[in-house]
Order: C-alpha cells, then structure tokens, then sequence
C-alpha cells in the first residue's frame, strides 16, 4: 500500500534558500512541510544545513516545523563568509536510506548540477520521485539532462511564500 511506502525529502538548504532569494521572496518554511506532506506524503523531510550559533532561533523554528535538521559544522573563506557546503552529507544519507533504511521514493530539493549524479542512481532504481528546484534560472543542466522530472518551487510563489500581513515588511521591496 501506498500508505506505507518510505518517502523523504532531502533539502539542500542553502541552494533552497538562495534560489528562492534570488527570486526576491522568502520561503515559508511551515507551508513548505505541509505542502510536501500533503503533496508527496513524505515520512521525514531532512534539511540539510550550515551550523551557526547565532542562528539558534532559525533551527528551533524549522525543528518546530517539522524538519529533521542535518547539521555540517561550517568554515569560514578569507571574506569571513560562512562555508557548509552540505552535499556530500545529503548524498551519503540518502544512499544510507536506499540500502539501510528501505527507502521507497526519494525527493530532492536543490537545483545543483552535484546531485546529478545521486539523481541518475536513483532513477536506476526506480528512487526518485522529483526534483523540487528552487528557481528554473539557476536549475542546472546536468540536472535537466538527467530527464528527472522537475518541479520548480519559485512557481509556488502564492502557496509557499511567507505571509509579509505579520507586521510592515522590513527589507528590500
């Protein structure tokens, strides 16, 4: 049964979070939990993602959401710009999920051409479900030529983006 088949989600949050920037809206993460359980009736979304003490409030909120967090302890570039490149952790953990884990459908949430490799193996074995890509501006071609089917997240503006009524909206316009 359908029911009781395994699907996660595995979120590049960093490619998520810039692809949706570049768009110039921000991600409501809660809507973002719900419409996948909803729409894909995953078991467990995992969001990989940079630690950075000061973004303490961020983790909670996304725990609270629902997301399973998958830390990478960050560096710092010679600009001091924070360094978690997460791909490798997602890529081990979803192949820890197809021969461990049992994992039925898998959904990746990036739009980085470093998955297409996990997405052509997953497609071997009848894994993947889609690929969500943030912004089909920056979806790379390695990942289009894969022929995964994709879904662009920047399309669900209306169903994803965070609600600005919460008080004047601060920032770029």
């Amino acid at each position: 049964m359908d029911d009781q088949k395994k699907i996660f989600a595995y979120i590049d949050a960093a490619n998520l979070h810039r692809g949706i920037a570049d768009l110039g809206w921000k991600m409501d993460y809660c809507r973002l939990h719900a419409w996948l359980k909803n729409k894909y009736s995953i078991d467990r979304a995992y969001l990989f993602i940079g630690l950075i003490p000061k973004f303490k409030d961020l983790y909670a909120m996304l725990q609270e959401a629902g997301f399973i967090l998958v830390f990478k302890e960050t560096t710092y570039d010679g600009d001091g710009k924070a360094k978690g490149n997460c791909d490798a952790d997602l890529v081990l953990h979803v192949m820890r999920d197809v021969y461990e884990n049992g994992l039925d459908s898998a959904i990746i949430v990036s739009g980085d051409g470093d998955y297409a490799g996990l997405v052509s193996f997953l497609i071997l074995k009848e894994k993947l479900r889609v690929i969500l890509a943030p912004n089909p501006e920056k979806c790379s071609i390695l990942l289009k030529r894969t022929q995964a089917p994709i879904t662009f997240l920047g399309e669900l503006r209306d169903k994803l983006q965070k609600n600005k009524r919460k008080g004047p909206h601060k920032g770029k316009a």
